[in-house]
């Protein structure tokens, strides 16, 4: 059988898209895992199906699952992605998206230069613990400050600290933050992945919210170095915890093809 597929990536984290108007091929966790290999399938951090809208009032909705083969929680960069798809097959009517995705609904715009402005889900609040702070920004994660990010070994770290936490049976993506300058570096182990990527949409926005809440940017609106690319988050403090967030950037269709199955 063969089946269509697109390629996108978001600041250099990349997804294989499905999109359920061309395909219903069934997806199983091994389908899954071969689809997202490197080297014997596509080659992915993950994998997105583009389900049409069965709410009225939502455009379409996202199923998102991790290279591993499992069910995924929010994914802010494949968020962004999708809706770069939606609106270059004219699945909107308009720039504007609202679609439903693991943690509840979203919207989002595409603006003219391609970018993609994405609402997250409010973030009650942030906790303290000895290795960091944890909070939950659609995903969840530890945000570790380091020195020297870019020489990190974020892989042995991030595998060591990805059970750590307590409430997460499945595990936490683990983030690696430092100031530079005006802006925040990030490097992100994630979970179902068990890798580093090249940027986490959820994880630079823990990233951001962090580093607010440690006194390092003084603005509600911060700009964020992936090793994928530039991103920026914007969030209104409450008080105790932060609204209104959006995650900026860009996202990029790769290729499109078909694959034998």
């Amino acid at each position: 059988m063969q089946v269509p597929f697109y390629k996108y990536q978001g600041t250099g984290n990349d997804f294989i898209l499905l999109d359920d108007r061309e395909t219903n091929v069934e997806l199983t966790p091994e389908l899954i895992r071969t689809l997202c290999d490197r080297r014997f399938g596509i080659g992915a951090d993950g994998l997105m199906r583009f389900v049409s809208a069965s709410e009225e009032g939502l455009d379409f909705s996202m199923r998102y699952f991790n290279s591993d083969g499992n069910p995924g929680s929010m994914c802010g960069n494949g968020g962004r992605c999708i809706v770069r798809h939606a609106s270059l097959t004219g699945a909107l009517k308009n720039s504007e998206a609202t679609f439903r995705a693991s943690d509840g609904i979203h919207m989002a715009s595409v603006r003219p230069d391609g970018k993609v402005v994405l609402a997250m889900k409010d973030v009650a609040s942030i906790e303290a613990v000895t290795m960091g702070h944890f909070l939950d920004t659609g995903s969840p994660h530890l945000v570790v400050q380091v020195q020297g990010v870019e020489s990190f070994d974020v892989l042995l770290s991030g595998r060591k600290l990805r059970n750590t936490w307590r409430d997460q049976p499945a595990g936490t993506n683990v983030n690696f933050i430092e100031q530079k300058g005006d802006r925040i570096s990030v490097r992100t182990y994630e979970r179902g992945v068990e890798d580093e990527t090249l940027s986490c949409g959820t994880g630079v926005t823990a990233a951001a919210l962090v580093a607010f809440r440690l006194g390092w940017v003084s603005e509600s609106r911060v700009l964020l170095e992936t090793r994928g690319g530039e991103l920026q988050v914007n969030f209104h403090p409450d008080t105790e915890g932060f609204r209104n967030i959006q995650l900026i950037g860009p996202a990029e269709r790769v290729f499109q093809g078909t694959i034998q199955l």
